[in-house]
């Protein structure tokens, strides 16, 4: 059974599970998981109605749904293919080249802003101020910034504890930091429509998730009801986080 079975049909089948492994991730991330699987397990019924047992009448049925599940899959996973094509195109899936040709060339980083961004944070925090604070990655989100004001200042504490000031006309938005810079505050981010987001948590904590999802940004929330620190990266959020945790989650690569 095995024995025309090569290098390149490894290649292939590990391949193939790469791209289901990151299809699933997706899908999990967006809590479309349901869904995935149920067109799953619909792919075994199919195989099994029209290779297996060669049912014709029902075969045939299935087939054209088959035929047509391209153009539904589209309209169903039109964000997380979205997501997919914007993270491959990114350089993140491709650090791992440059690691190889250029090791041990770490250099000393500044982390002068990650200091000032998690001490308003603390302080925000302690006085249960409303905070939501975006890091740019490698995805680029111009299109995010343009729906606030330009800013372009460098990053210190008091700017930031006085752009989420209750009485500042920016403090609703989100703040986006690019390259160690307050690029932008009052910002509007896609919300995220996960169902397994905890009822407490409001619209603040569901737009940080969004962006998330929809990007690879460091983002973090401060809540206006309890004064919490929430750490969102890759759809996934992490409550109650404390300055030390939040320090050394901005500092991960």
């Amino acid at each position: 059974m095995f024995e025309h079975f090569g290098f390149k049909d490894a290649i292939d089948v590990f391949l193939v599970a790469a791209l289901l492994y990151y299809s699933y991730r997706l899908v999990k991330i967006s809590g479309m998981k349901p869904l995935f699987m149920g067109i799953i397990v619909f792919l075994v019924i199919w195989v099994f109605v029209s290779q297996v047992f060669n049912m014709t009448l029902l075969g045939s049925i299935m087939d054209k749904l088959i035929s047509v599940g391209m153009f539904l899959l589209i309209i169903l996973f039109q964000d997380e293919i979205r997501r997919f094509l914007m993270s491959l195109g990114s350089k993140r899936g491709w650090k791992f080249v440059s690691k190889l040709f250029t090791p041990g060339n770490k250099k000393n980083r500044d982390t002068s802003h990650i200091t000032a961004i998690v001490l308003a944070c603390m302080n925000m925090s302690r006085s249960k101020v409303g905070a939501l604070i975006v890091i740019q990655d490698e995805i680029q989100l111009g299109l995010y910034e343009q729906t606030g004001e330009i800013i372009n200042a460098d990053i210190s504490s008091r700017l930031i504890e006085n752009i989420f000031f209750k009485n500042s006309p920016l403090h609703d938005g989100a703040m986006i930091v690019v390259d160690r810079k307050i690029k932008a505050a009052g910002c509007i981010l896609p919300v995220s429509q996960n169902p397994n987001i905890p009822k407490q948590m409001g619209l603040r904590h569901r737009a940080g998730l969004g962006i998330s999802q929809e990007t690879d940004a460091k983002v973090i929330i401060v809540s206006e009801e309890t004064g919490r620190i929430t750490f969102a990266n890759e759809g996934r959020l992490k409550s109650n986080v404390s300055p030390e945790e939040l320090q050394q989650l901005l500092l991960s690569e």
